[in-house]
């Protein structure tokens, strides 16, 4: 934390820049866990980690393909060159913009133009059923 924001630690970032490869569903489930912490820092995780999910998904047969390699590297880069996020000042108004797709529902709290926090979540299944209006109030309250 500095005067500017909330930032990347800098032993942190050389700890993620030399994460090896996962090489097992069980070490899918872990880096997930673990990015999944800084996930208000990462515009689109949700997107972004989707090929990984879907390896640690019951019944899927592990093979790691060009876009589960992809969707690592890109989790590493976002995760160290996070943009800063601002703490809220005890003063102003916030703006909260939010959206909802058949693939998900996402937030982000702002307050004098800069990122407080986002809030992204792919869809289960079952949520797909539900109508537009609802997701984009689901998106509103901060998911389901």
């Amino acid at each position: 934390m500095s005067s500017e924001g909330i930032n990347v630690a800098p032993k942190k970032i050389e700890a993620v820049q030399s994460w090896p490869r996962p090489s097992s569903a069980i070490e899918i489930r872990s880096c997930l866990g673990l990015v999944g912490y800084y996930r208000r820092f990462v515009e689109e995780f949700s997107s972004i980690a989707a090929p990984l999910t879907r390896l640690t998904q019951k019944g899927a047969q592990f093979r790691l393909f060009d876009k589960c390699e992809e969707s690592f590297q890109k989790l590493k880069t976002a995760l160290t060159t996070a943009q800063v996020l601002v703490l809220p000042l005890g003063y102003g108004s916030y703006k909260v913009y939010y959206d909802a797709s058949w693939i998900g529902i996402g937030c982000v709290l702002m307050q004098e133009g800069r990122v407080n926090a986002y809030a992204l979540s792919q869809l289960k299944p079952h949520d797909k059923n539900y109508p537009v209006h609802d997701l984009e109030l689901a998106s509103y309250n901060g998911g389901f």
